[in-house]
């Protein structure tokens, strides 16, 4: 899956680990999980290049490739999450990163997130990281990850499932000790559906419109 970096691109490795596990929000479904497709890294770098022509704010700037959660359904119902909900958060074990010797995201980095066809959709902006154990999780974040009904119960259910079994997955064992990295992020590009603020930035400079275009921006 990842692909050899260039001006503009880093490989899809920050969240999405080469070894078998998925660094990005819980599942609510249980079966079935189908393996996600290999990213379109070519409708990636057409995507990142409208936005950087639409902004010219990214000239100097890389991105990462990268889908939520570890399976096909689950990549595309959290990706519905932010581009059809208010999904705004997620969260990661930093034992995942260490584990397939990756670095965690920083403040102000860009990704373009997949559906779990591998197909471009949107390129969101971490904006918020913290780290903190499972339990100091609060009902606000708990809320801002925009799943499931939104509350912290439910948050700390389905979380609980999902990185027990990502753990599994590499041979570990998940305990409520494990770091969590809290990333919030906000969702840029296209403009069509980018949050307020965002969408005034970039202005009516390179409008899409409606799904047809969204298609065509990503090389779907």
């Amino acid at each position: 899956m990842p692909a050899a970096p260039d001006a503009t691109h880093t490989p899809d490795v920050t969240r999405t680990p080469a070894a078998p596990v998925a660094t990005r929000a819980p599942d609510v479904p249980v079966a079935p999980r189908t393996p996600a497709e290999p990213i379109d890294h070519d409708a990636a770098r057409r995507l990142w290049a409208a936005y950087g022509a639409a902004t010219g704010a990214v000239h100097d700037q890389t991105y990462e490739a990268d889908t939520f959660g570890d399976s096909l359904e689950l990549a595309n119902s959290l990706l519905a999450a932010v581009t059809h909900g208010t999904k705004r958060a997620t969260s990661s074990l930093l034992a995942d990163f260490e584990a397939a010797g990756e670095a965690p995201p920083v403040i102000g980095a860009h990704w373009v997130a997949c559906d779990g066809h591998g197909v471009p959709r949107a390129i969101l902006r971490t904006t918020e990281l913290r780290v903190a154990r499972f339990a100091e999780v609060d009902g606000r974040f708990a809320r801002d990850e925009g799943e499931d009904d939104g509350s912290l119960a439910s948050w700390r259910r389905e979380h609980r499932r999902y990185f027990e079994r990502t753990c599994a997955a590499r041979g570990a064992t998940f305990a409520e000790t494990d770091e969590l990295l809290l990333e919030r992020f906000t969702l840029v590009w296209p403009p069509a559906i980018a949050d307020a603020a965002d969408a005034a930035d970039i202005g009516d400079t390179a409008e899409i419109g409606d799904a047809a275009d969204l298609e065509d921006a990503t090389g779907a």
